[in-house]
């Protein structure tokens, strides 16, 4: 990645030697700077120096060209104009060119105004287009480089804007922190829960790239309809906070609040009670919503039948609605799960058992992985009955966030 202290290094070796380069060995100095810096060397450079991207790139080529033959050789060098020779830029021959371009951009600039770099939705094409009609003869080209030097760039949208926030959001954040070091201070398990997205099982694409031979990159399906014998697999994660382990249940039917509860269950046997031989309590952290959800009576009623089984109290700590990425298993766990399998077509369900499975990182993240071959079926309803036969206790903060649901006796 190219910093600002790049940036400057270059422009102020470039204002050192200006008054002694000729335009041959200027661009060629030029080229030398963005080889060095490798990806991005060229944008820069241009930035750093004011140079065209295009001058930059007949550098680069002419260095591939092996120069020194040139030198070496008997034929007269190549004729290098005059300072100030050479045809004006647009923006010299055509003033109004810059304040035109910039009135077109204005109703697509994003983001904050004040930003040192804008970018722009409009293609370099359709620009080009309108500023021929309106009396500005210039090609797409000229157009990319005019938008360089104006400071904009070719980027892609970011998840930063969560809505509204609670007016205790951060004060809820406060408590999870809370609870979590108190359940760890005496040794009581503390886990995180959620579900990654749906994914397709077959031969479909997926983002990300993996090493092939050259020319030859894995073919998928040009189409992601779901392929009705191979289905779908719905990775539903338990991320132990104190060991830095976990356990994803794969299933194949609904991300419902009792497969979310299964998926805890199958945790507690086949990691949990090893690690926490002694804990009569548990304390999970999840989203507002989903199938875990705060308000989702079945998440209540599934938990108090777990509690019964595993004789665990069981308290609940939700992230306020909004901000579910910062829930521990997202960037702790689900993350490397993705990157594990970049560009890997999910073939089959063994291979998404095998790939989370299989993922690790430098700081000892362990993962297990189990098919979970039930069915969940949507549309449950809870009577008030059954709900009312919920032994919770709620907090006195926020105790639709924070609550307790304890075994019945």
């Amino acid at each position: 990645m190219v910093t600002e202290e790049t940036i400057l290094q270059v422009r102020t070796k470039y204002e050192s030697l200006a008054p002694l380069l000729d335009e041959r060995t200027r661009r060629r100095w030029a080229a030398t700077e963005a080889n060095a810096i490798g990806w991005g060397g060229i944008s820069a450079v241009a930035q750093a120096t004011g140079l065209a991207r295009n001058t930059i790139q007949a550098g680069i080529k002419e260095l591939e060209q092996h120069p020194r033959a040139l030198i070496e050789s008997d034929e007269e060098p190549p004729r290098v104009r005059q300072p100030g020779g050479g045809r004006k830029p647009l923006t010299e021959t055509d003033p109004r060119l810059l304040r035109d371009v910039q009135k077109l951009l204005d109703s697509s600039t994003r983001g904050d105004p004040q930003s040192p770099l804008k970018w722009t939705s409009k293609s370099c094409r359709s620009l080009a287009e309108e500023l021929n009609r309106r009396g500005h003869p210039i090609s797409h080209q000229t157009v990319v480089e005019l938008l360089y030097q104006m400071d904009y760039s070719l980027q892609s949208n970011r998840k930063t804007k969560e809505g509204t926030h609670h007016p205790d959001r951060d004060a809820q954040f406060k408590y999870i922190n809370k609870q979590v070091r108190a359940f760890q201070k005496r040794g009581q398990p503390v886990v995180s829960v959620d579900a990654k997205k749906r994914e397709l099982i077959g031969d479909f694409k997926q983002n990300g790239r993996t090493w092939r031979p050259t020319g030859n990159p894995t073919k998928v399906r040009v189409h992601d309809f779901e392929d009705k014998q191979l289905g779908h697999a719905i990775p539903y994660g338990v991320y132990d906070l104190t060991y830095n382990e976990g356990w994803v249940s794969i299933g194949i039917d609904h991300n419902t609040a009792e497969f979310a509860a299964e998926t805890i269950r199958h945790w507690w046997y086949e990691m949990g009670r090893e690690l926490y031989p002694w804990a009569d309590e548990l304390l999970v952290t999840a989203d507002a919503g989903g199938s875990n959800g705060s308000r989702v009576r079945l998440w209540k009623v599934a938990l108090q039948r777990l509690a019964n089984e595993l004789g665990l109290r069981i308290k609940v700590c939700h992230f306020p609605p909004g901000t579910s990425k910062w829930n521990k298993i997202e960037h702790r766990m689900f993350c490397h799960l993705t990157q594990n399998w970049s560009g890997t077509p999910l073939v089959s369900r063994a291979v998404i058992v095998s790939l989370i499975g299989n993922t690790t990182t430098d700081t000892g993240l362990r993962v297990k992985a189990k098919l979970d071959l039930n069915t969940y079926p949507k549309g449950i309803k809870v009577t008030d009955e059954e709900f009312a036969a919920v032994n919770i206790e709620k907090d006195k903060f926020h105790g639709e966030w924070n609550y307790t649901i304890s075994p019945t006796l």
